[in-house]
């Protein structure tokens, strides 16, 4: 601990609706923190966005999928065994590397006092569309 700092981590999650082009949208954050008991996710799905990448996915399907992801960190009975980890496994398993639509980006690390604050930061930085 660094003062009433602790170490986080955090992952971008990517909708990467052609898995052969490798083209991806910013989608949401996963955030843990040790120190905090904190595990959370933040989703931001652009469909307008995905269409330029994608004009035939299917928002509905990708958004299911990002929900999934926010079941796991919630432990919501929908997540099945995963939502029954410990949260740093759950965080593991879900930045683990896919082959799929929705894929976590690399795994970062800094210091915040607040992760659930930092989660809304780093939404806000990586995933909503920038503000002119």
């Amino acid at each position: 601990m660094t003062g009433d700092r602790d170490t986080f981590e955090y992952a971008v999650l990517r909708v990467v609706p052609r898995v052969e082009r490798g083209e991806f949208l910013n989608a949401g954050v996963i955030v843990y923190c040790r120190q905090r008991d904190y595990l959370g996710v933040r989703l931001h799905l652009d469909p307008a966005r995905l269409r330029v990448l994608d004009p035939t996915a299917d928002p509905d399907a990708i958004a299911r999928a990002l929900q999934a992801v926010a079941d796991v960190c919630a432990a919501d009975g929908a997540a099945r065994a995963a939502g029954r980890e410990a949260l740093g496994s759950r965080f593991r398993w879900l930045t683990a590397p896919r082959s799929t639509v929705v894929q976590a980006g690399p795994v970062h690390t800094g210091l915040t006092a607040d992760p659930d604050a930092e989660a809304d930061r780093l939404l806000r930085l990586l995933v909503l569309p920038v503000s002119g």
